[in-house]
């Protein structure tokens, strides 16, 4: 039984009689009456982070991809909540210090405030993350509308071969390792872009689980099917070059998800306020596909207008 199963059968009912909860099928509550937006989140060593030998990094990692569930709706963070669960081995007095510095300066990035929560002993490490905003507006799910195109800002797959780095299993010079841990440890958060999100995007998602799995998730009640090119699909200089020397392909990395970017549909009409936008913000933003009919099958197009066999769509959390 993977997540979505388990919440359906389980916990959905639960939450029927409470419009806020949006039917536990988007990643945020919210309360629009009281202008209240809140995503939580639970990172566990071994699933969400490989191990605890860069405290700085993982839990800024941690953060940046809590509050993106915020940022993909429209809405700025304001207060987050952080509990722990681990032991005196990761909590250690230089550990607890660089954890604290890197919260610091993720604060003062994002203009985020932290406003409590809790710590436990536990054998395995985890922490849970409570995101705050305010907004009487979010963008929501299962909005997509026939013909729709489809969006992607920043690029995707720096942080799966970064992964892979740290796995070693890629093996790179020392500049090029630099560069995709930083991407993978450091999601590049695009929070300017939330106010302008608002009034150009239909639906949208944050890229957590895979391109193609979370693509799927913002349409999984609607009866429509998506058509994307992976050409059109936006990659870094560095990641291309890895490409070219067919260390990895394409359509690996840039459906495996940890991207942190965001994925939304908006009307064709909506095209050139998006290439607008994306210039005054400097911003990539990139058009990698249209929202097509439920009779039409959803497919991915190679470069040679051929269609591509996934064997793998991204993470499912299994129980």
């Amino acid at each position: 039984m993977h997540e979505f199963e388990l919440i359906n059968k389980y916990f959905s009912k639960l939450s029927s009689n409470n419009k806020s909860s949006l039917e536990l099928n988007d990643d945020v509550f919210f309360d629009k009456s009281k202008k209240l937006v809140i995503s939580v989140d639970t990172y566990v060593e071994g699933v969400h982070f490989i191990d605890f030998q860069n405290p700085d990094l993982v839990i800024k990692k941690i953060i940046r991809s809590s509050i993106s569930d915020l940022i993909c709706k429209g809405v700025k963070p304001k207060y987050y909540f952080i509990s722990g669960s681990g032991n005196k081995k990761v909590f250690t007095k230089k550990n607890l210090e660089m954890i604290s510095k890197s919260l610091h300066q993720e604060q003062n990035k994002f203009l985020i405030n932290l406003c409590g929560g809790d710590t436990t002993f536990s054998k395995k490490l985890s922490f849970s993350i409570t995101s705050v905003g305010f907004s009487d507006k979010i963008i929501f799910r299962n909005k997509a509308k026939l013909n729709d195109d489809i969006y992607v800002t920043g690029n995707l797959g720096d942080s799966f071969v970064g992964l892979k780095v740290l796995q070693k299993k890629i093996h790179l010079n020392q500049n090029l390792k630099k560069y995709f841990k930083s991407k993978y440890f450091l999601p590049n958060l695009h929070i300017n872009i939330t106010s302008k999100l608002l009034s150009i995007a239909n639906t949208s998602i944050d890229i957590s689980d895979g391109l193609i799995t979370d693509l799927e998730k913002l349409i999984n009640n609607q009866k429509l099917s998506y058509q994307l090119y992976l050409k059109d699909i936006p990659i870094s200089k560095n990641l291309n070059k890895l490409i070219n020397l067919k260390m990895i392909k394409k359509i690996t990395s840039v459906t495996r998800g940890d991207d942190y970017q965001i994925l939304f549909t908006a009307s064709p009409l909506k095209s050139r306020i998006i290439s607008k936008t994306s210039k005054s913000l400097g911003i990539k933003i990139s058009k990698i596909g249209k929202i097509c009919d439920y009779s039409d099958k959803s497919q991915i197009i190679d470069e040679n207008n051929k269609k591509i066999a996934l064997k793998y769509k991204g993470y499912f959390h299994k129980f």
